[in-house]
C-alpha cells in the first residue's frame, strides 16, 4: 500500500480550464485523491501522510501525451526504424527510456504502435511493476496498406515497405478481408487502440496520399468496434480526415490541411484530434541545429501554419483536441519536448495557457479510456500529479524546464528524481548516418 500524501499550500491547477486555486492542500490515500482544502489538512494526521510543502508552488495534473512511440529510442530514419531494431534489445532500451518519460512529468501515455508490436507486453510489465513507467496504453503494429506510409520516400518507389507481413512497427494489410483479420488479431494480442495509416508519401507525390479505401478503414473501425476497442489514424491531407471520420476513426493524428468538410466530419461522429505538431515545430525551428536545409524547415512550417488556424475553428465548435509529441525520433527525444504542444497550441492556435493544460491532462483520459478518473485534480480521482516550481497557467514554457519539475507523483507515490538522467552508450548496429547527426535536446535547442 503506498503512503499517504499531503501536498500542502500549493495553487491548484485542476486541469478542467478553471483558473488556479491558491492556498489548497490535496490529500493522497491508495493512489486516488480523497481530500482537497481544509478536510485535506484535517484528515492528515490520522491517515498518516508524509507531507509535500507546497507553499507559492502549483500543483497540477500530470502531463498526458497522447502520441510516444515508446520503443523507437530517438530514431533517425525508416531505414534505423525497421532493420536495425531488435525486439528484445528495443525492449530494454525502452525501460530505460520510460524512465526519462516519466520523471519529464508524463504520468501516463498512449504508444499507437511499436516495434514488434510489443506495446501490450510493455504495458502489462509496467502494470505489473516490473519496469518504471506512466500508465500506458498500446496498438501493436500501424495498420498499412503496401503503397502507403512514411517510409515510401525512403526507397526508390517506396520499396522500403514490403507488399506483405510485418516489418518494424507496421503489418500489411492488402484486402479487406486481410484489414478485419489483423484487426481482429491485434485485439486478441492485447492492443488497447488499433492504428491506421490512412495516409503515405507515394514517391512521385508532392504531400501523402489516401492509401486505403472507404471500404478499407469502415471494415477496420467496424472489427475493432464490435469489440468494444477503438481506432486511431494517421491523417495527412484534407480528405483522408473526412473519410476516417466517416468510416469511424475515435481518434485522427496530425489533421493536415483540416478543412471544413473535415471539422463536419469529426463533429458528426465525434472524432478526437491530436495534430502532433511538436516533431514539426522542432524542424521548422530547430532544424539547422541537427542538420536540416532550409528547404525542410519550410515544408514543415507551412504545414503547422495550413493546419492550426482550421483546427482553431475546430476546437472552438468542440472537436476534443488533446496533446501528442511524436516521442521517440531525433528530433523529439524522450524526456525533452512533451510539453511543447501546449506551447504551439498557444502560439500558434491562441489558447490559453489553461486551455492547452487541459489538452494534456483532462482530455488525455479519453485515450487512456479513463474519463472522469483520470487528469484533474478533484477528490476521487487518480493520483498522478506535479508540483511546478512557477506558474503555468501564466507562461506555459516553465513545463518544459525539467528543473521546474519539483514533485512527479504517479499512482500516488512520489518518483526519485534525484536519480542520474538515464542514458546508454554505443549500441552496435543500432545507428545508422543520415541527415541528423544529433538528438534535439531541450538544452542544446536553447542554447
Amino acid at each position: 500500500m503506498a503512503e499517504a500524501l499531503l501536498i500542502s499550500g500549493g495553487n491548484v491547477i485542476d486541469g478542467t480550464g478553471a483558473p488556479p486555486v491558491a492556498n489548497t492542500s490535496v490529500l493522497v490515500e491508495d493512489g486516488r485523491i480523497t481530500a482537497m482544502g481544509a478536510e485535506a489538512e484535517e484528515r492528515s494526521a490520522a491517515a498518516g501522510a508524509t507531507t509535500i510543502d507546497a507553499t507559492s508552488k502549483t500543483v497540477m495534473p500530470g502531463l498526458h501525451d497522447s502520441h510516444l512511440h515508446s520503443t523507437f529510442d530517438m530514431v533517425q530514419s525508416n531505414d534505423e526504424l525497421f532493420f536495425h531494431r531488435e525486439p528484445i534489445l528495443a525492449a530494454l532500451v525502452t525501460a530505460q527510456n520510460l524512465k526519462k518519460v516519466l520523471r519529464a512529468g508524463v504520468t501516463s501515455f498512449f504508444d499507437p504502435d511499436s516495434v514488434g508490436g510489443m506495446g501490450p507486453r510493455l504495458r502489462e510489465a509496467i502494470e505489473a511493476g516490473v519496469i518504471e513507467g506512466p500508465r500506458m496504453v498500446a496498438g501493436c503494429h500501424a495498420l498499412m496498406t503496401a503503397i502507403g506510409g512514411t517510409a515510401a520516400l525512403s526507397a526508390p518507389a517506396g520499396t522500403l515497405i514490403p507488399d506483405e507481413g510485418r516489418l518494424g512497427y507496421i503489418q500489411i494489410v492488402n484486402s479487406v478481408e486481410e484489414v478485419v483479420l489483423w484487426t481482429r488479431r491485434h485485439i486478441k494480442y492485447g492492443a488497447d487502440w488499433i492504428k491506421i495509416h490512412a495516409t503515405g508519401s507515394l514517391h512521385d507525390k508532392v504531400g501523402e496520399v489516401t492509401a486505403w479505401t472507404f471500404e478499407e478503414l469502415r471494415a477496420s473501425c467496424d472489427a475493432a468496434h464490435e469489440l468494444g476497442v477503438p481506432v486511431s489514424a494517421h491523417c495527412r491531407n484534407a480528405q483522408s480526415i473526412v473519410d476516417c471520420a466517416k468510416a469511424g476513426v475515435d481518434l485522427i493524428w496530425h489533421a493536415s490541411f483540416l478543412d471544413e468538410a473535415g471539422i463536419e466530419a469529426c463533429l458528426e461522429n465525434g472524432s478526437a484530434i491530436s495534430p502532433t505538431f511538436t516533431f514539426l515545430a522542432n524542424l521548422a525551428d530547430f532544424g539547422p541545429k541537427v542538420g536540416a536545409t532550409p528547404g525542410m524547415q519550410d515544408v514543415f512550417r507551412g504545414e503547422i501554419e495550413a493546419t492550426a488556424t482550421m483546427l482553431r475553428k475546430a476546437y472552438d465548435q468542440g472537436v476534443l483536441l488533446i496533446s501528442g509529441t511524436e516521442s521517440g525520433f531525433c528530433l523529439t527525444p524522450y524526456g525533452e519536448w512533451h510539453s511543447r504542444e501546449m506551447e504551439i497550441f498557444v502560439e500558434e492556435m491562441g489558447l490559453t495557457p489553461l486551455e492547452a493544460i487541459t489538452t494534456a491532462t483532462k482530455n488525455g483520459a479519453f485515450c487512456m479510456k479513463l474519463e472522469g478518473e483520470l487528469g484533474t485534480v478533484e477528490v476521487g480521482m487518480l493520483a498522478d500529479l506535479l508540483v511546478i516550481d512557477g506558474d503555468p497557467s501564466r507562461d506555459i514554457k516553465i513545463l518544459g524546464d525539467k528543473s521546474r519539475i519539483l514533485e512527479v507523483i504517479s499512482r500516488g507515490q512520489r518518483i526519485d528524481l534525484d536519480i542520474p538522467w538515464p542514458s546508454h552508450g554505443n549500441i552496435p548496429g543500432w545507428k545508422v548516418g543520415n541527415w541528423a547527426y544529433d538528438w534535439l535536446t531541450w538544452e542544446r535547442a536553447h542554447e
